[in-house]
Parts: structure tokens; C-alpha cells; sequence
């Protein structure tokens, strides 16, 4: 929206050509139509029988223009003439136009409707027909997916009791989710899930992406639906669980989405589900923008990192150890000799009243032993027996 178009006409004639009149044509719309399932149609058959046979269901169609524009790209014919003569050789017809401001729904061609823009040139000749070529103007309704709208998570889960009646084997549960909403074409999208096998069957998780295309004409509506990418996960035992810490699924090129036509809309969704041998698979969708204009600077990209390490916090688990080991004690670092330099033997008591009277957080004694000395595995005071003897101190 707001560009400028410019480009030029050849025209190439053998010989002196009388003309009309040359023009440029702009023009952009979005149509859909459809005809509907066969229907009966009442009829008569052998002996006068009324029958109904199958004929054509109605024909729904809908158009909405985006864009007109008409130039003239020949100059007036000279006066007292009704017709411009060129002579041959190459003509070059150069022109140039604005687009509209206001926003142009994106160029889509799809299963029951397109959204086609394109430039025409027509020849106008007299007594025979015109002549005409056109090409085709792609046009791109950016969609910022750096929006406050597009970087919010989304999360869903779901679960499901496997068998009927009472031959139920046990639940199957499901949880997933997204750091955020929105995503170019040749992103990778990573998953989070969380699957828990609670039944007698083996699972198999799987994720993908649909594109849902919607059709409006004639107070009717017409829905196609496709898949246009997936991934899968590995098997689930019965009673085990499984967890997809950031698996990704590219984003192969498609059109954006588009959701400003009255009459067309393109959406997409994130579908993470299991396949259960002998029941309904259990289905979590999760809704995606496709946009143009990727998620860049510091902002998104620490919100992405932030999420991100909420949603994942299970590589910690990996790294510390159960039951992790105690720092020494002062007493096994420190010399007897040092330790009985700065510790009196009879420390003196705490007047109580006096310390209250004090702001608490202010009260803070000087601190009266050394800094201990580095840590090593090796005993800078090696002893035969081991001693260990209580340490008491106070700040």
C-alpha cells in the first residue's frame, strides 16, 4: 500500500498503424465461487411417473474490488483527426501510478477463490478488436509479528479416557505450548508438551501445522483445510510419559495469513496430537499468524529467552546432583592454633535490651575472624586422628 508502480509499454509495428487510443489499467479484486453439492430435481418419467433426478446444486460467487486505475498513454490525436497513425519500429510508453493508501489485502490464489492484482495494457484499434496483455502485480499486506498481540504465549491442554463403558484402559493426558503466536515463513516453531500414557495402548505423539482456508459468498460458507507440515515423536509405552523440551517444526514457505477480506480468510493453527491405536486421536490446536515482518530486537528476543527458560526448566535436574555436597566447615580449613587467636574462651554475653534498642537490619558487629583460606583438597594441616570439634561464633 502507498508504492509506486512504474514500468513501460512496447508496442512493435511492421508497418503505419492507425490508433485509438492506448491505455493502462490497474486493477485488483477478490473473488470466490463455488457450486454446491448435486440436489434432486423434480421430474417426469416413463408413463407419466414423477421422479426426482440429481442435477446441479446452486452456483454461489462473491467479488469485492481493491483497486481501478486507468491512464491514457497515448497523446490526443492532432486536430481534425479521429485517429493517431504510428509509424513502425519500437514504441516505448512509459507510465507510472500510486497505490492506494489504505491497506490491500495480500495476493492469494486458493481451492475456491483468489485475491489477483494486475497490470493491463490495451491496444485500441479502429474496426477490429482490442488488443490487450497483462501481468500480474503481486501485493504484500505486511503483518508485524513483533506486535504485542503476536508475542504472547499460548498454552492448552486436554486428556482422554481410552476405551468405553467399563472396559476403560486408563487416561491419556496432553499439555503443549508455544512461546508466542506469531511467525514468518522459515521459522522453526519450538514445541513444548508434556505427555502422559496412563493406558494399557502405545501412543504416538505427532504435531503439525493446517492451513484453513474460508470461502463467504451468498450467506453460505465454504471451508478447505490442509496440512502443510508436520513432525513426529517417538513411541509412548503404556504407564510412561514423554516431554518435548523446544522440538521444532519448520515453517515451509506459504502465503501469510490473511484476515482483513470479507469474503476470503486464511488462518493457520499449531495441532499437537496423539495417535491412539483404536480410539479417536487426542487433538490440542493452538492458533499461528503467519506474518512478514520477523520478531527482531532485544525486546522480543528476551521475552523469547525468558519464556523459553520458564517453560524448560528440566536440563537443571540433569546437571545438579541429587543429594548435593556440603561446603567444608570452617573448623576443618582453619588451624586450632588460628581459630583460638580470635575466639575467647568465654565470649562475652549479649546485653538484649541494647541490641533492641537498635534499628535490626543497622546492628552488625565487626566481624572478628580472618577471611578462611581457599578451599583444597588437600589438608594444609594434616593430623593423624581426625578431630571434629564444635564451632560456636556470633556477629
Amino acid at each position: 500500500s502507498g508504492d509506486t508502480v512504474s514500468g513501460q509499454v512496447l508496442l512493435e509495428l511492421a508497418g503505419p498503424l492507425p490508433l485509438r487510443g492506448l491505455r493502462l489499467e490497474a486493477a485488483g479484486r477478490a473473488r470466490v465461487a463455488w457450486s454446491e453439492s448435486p440436489g434432486a430435481v423434480a421430474g417426469t418419467g416413463t408413463w407419466g411417473v414423477a421422479v426426482r433426478a440429481p442435477g446441479p446444486g446452486p452456483r454461489r460467487e462473491a467479488e469485492v474490488r481493491y483497486l481501478d486505475i486507468r491512464q491514457s498513454l497515448l497523446r490526443d490525436p492532432p486536430e481534425g483527426e479521429e485517429n493517431l497513425i504510428l509509424l513502425d519500429g519500437r514504441h516505448e510508453f512509459p507510465f507510472s501510478f500510486q497505490l492506494p493508501q489504505e491497506p490491500l489485502v495480500t495476493s492469494f490464489t486458493g481451492k475456491y477463490g483468489s485475491i489477483q492484482y494486475y497490470v493491463k495494457a490495451v491496444l485500441e484499434r479502429p474496426a477490429v478488436p482490442d488488443q490487450s496483455v497483462q501481468t500480474e502485480l503481486q501485493i504484500i499486506s505486511h503483518i508485524d509479528v513483533s506486535s504485542p498481540a503476536l508475542l504472547t504465549p499460548v498454552l492448552r491442554s486436554q486428556e482422554k479416557m481410552v476405551g468405553c463403558w467399563f472396559f476403560t484402559s486408563g487416561p491419556v493426558s496432553l499439555s503443549a505450548k508455544i512461546e508466542r503466536k506469531g511467525y514468518c515463513n522459515g521459522e522453526a516453531i519450538p514445541i513444548y508438551a508434556e505427555i502422559e500414557n496412563c493406558s494399557s495402548r502405545l501412543i504416538v505423539p505427532k504435531a503439525a501445522i493446517f492451513q484453513t482456508q474460508t470461502y463467504l459468498a451468498s450467506g453460505k460458507t465454504k471451508t478447505f483445510r490442509q496440512m502443510v507440515a508436520n513432525v513426529r515423536g517417538n513411541h509412548i509405552a503404556s504407564g510412561s510419559t514423554d516431554t518435548w523440551n523446544g522440538k521444532t517444526l519448520k515453517i515451509p514457505p506459504v502465503s501469510p495469513s490473511i484476515l482483513d477480506c470479507c469474503i476470503i480468510r486464511v488462518e493457520y493453527s499449531l495441532a499437537v496430537y496423539i495417535h491412539i491405536p483404536g480410539a479417536k486421536k487426542l487433538m490440542i490446536e493452538m492458533p499461528l499468524v503467519i506474518g512478514t515482518i520477523p520478531c527482531i530486537g532485544f525486546s522480543s528476543r528476551n521475552s523469547s529467552i525468558t519464556s523459553q527458560f520458564s517453560m524448560d526448566m528440566s536440563w537443571l535436574a540433569l546437571t545438579m546432583p541429587e543429594h548435593p555436597e556440603a561446603p567444608p566447615n570452617y573448623a576443618d580449613v582453619v588451624s586450632e592454633e588460628e581459630f583460638s587467636r580470635h575466639v575467647p574462651a568465654y565470649p562475652p554475653p549479649i546485653d538484649c535490651e541494647e541490641q533492641l534498642c537498635c534499628p535490626v537490619f543497622a546492628y552488625i558487629q565487626e566481624f572478628r575472624f580472618q577471611p578462611p583460606p581457599l578451599y583444597s583438597e588437600i589438608d594444609p594441616h594434616p593430623t593423624d586422628v581426625e578431630e571434629v570439634q564444635p564451632v560456636s561464633f556470633m556477629l
